[in-house]
């Protein structure tokens, strides 16, 4: 017996050993089915053939859905997780000083966002020691900038929550450190009755870290549970 032969009659025992591992084999059974197709002839049309084609094509697309399911929900687990430990992180300063450094550092970095800026509005505007020292993390401005920081470059009423890239970042929101700033999101602050609205300005070096085809739940449930205790330090 030649070689070609006691190779031909391992290969036959390997399979006969074990059917499934060849129709398991997606590769191994196109080139098999193809082989067929090649021993017919062009001059016949196998409907079986391209029914499995395309059923083949459809468990194919059908199974790169489900991996873009599975992708989004642990990317959307994973967001929550950090929302949640960034707000846990919000809870523990006592003072109001140590409250605007945890949001400048702590939660920028447990977010991942490269500054945050606590923007809020006032009548009377003037220099501040105290402001200076915290870094740039908060920024007073004049009534009306948020909600036209807000609106720029759109139309329609004026949205709570803003996610977009930046083509000129503005020094008065993001400081020296501006020109760095690709993509912002912007998440406005209703501070109670009687006091002007607040706004928490996030900025990262990503252009693609904040776009709006992005979901905004998480961001809005951060701002809501930030304003509250914005109430509580104002009050």
């Amino acid at each position: 017996m030649s070689s070609n032969t006691k190779l031909k009659d391992n290969l036959r025992a390997a399979i006969l050993a074990e059917p499934d591992a060849v129709l398991d084999d997606k590769d191994l059974m196109q080139a098999l089915v193809a082989a067929n197709e090649h021993a017919r002839g062009a001059n016949v049309i196998d409907l079986r053939g391209i029914a499995m084609q395309r059923l083949e094509a459809r468990l194919d697309r059908l199974e790169d859905t489900h991996r873009s399911v599975i992708a989004a929900a642990y990317e959307n687990l994973a967001g929550t997780n950090q929302v949640q430990r960034a707000i846990l992180r919000l809870l523990e300063p006592v003072k109001f000083e140590d409250f605007l450094q945890t949001l400048g550092n702590d939660v920028a970095e447990i977010l991942r966002v490269d500054h945050i800026t606590l923007v809020l509005e006032s009548t009377v505007i003037q220099e501040d020691p105290a402001i200076e020292k915290l870094g740039g993390v908060l920024t007073v401005v004049e009534p009306g900038v948020i909600d036209a920081y807000l609106s720029k470059d759109r139309s329609g009423p004026v949205r709570d929550v803003v996610l977009r890239q930046v083509q000129q970042p503005s020094p008065r929101i993001f400081g020296l450190n501006a020109n760095q700033i690709k993509s912002e999101a912007c998440l406005k602050l209703d501070l109670g009755e009687g006091r002007l609205p607040g706004m928490i300005a996030m900025g990262a070096k990503d252009g693609n870290h904040f776009t709006p085809q992005l979901g905004t739940d998480l961001l809005s449930f951060f701002a809501g549970v930030f304003e509250r205790s914005m109430r509580h330090w104002l009050s």
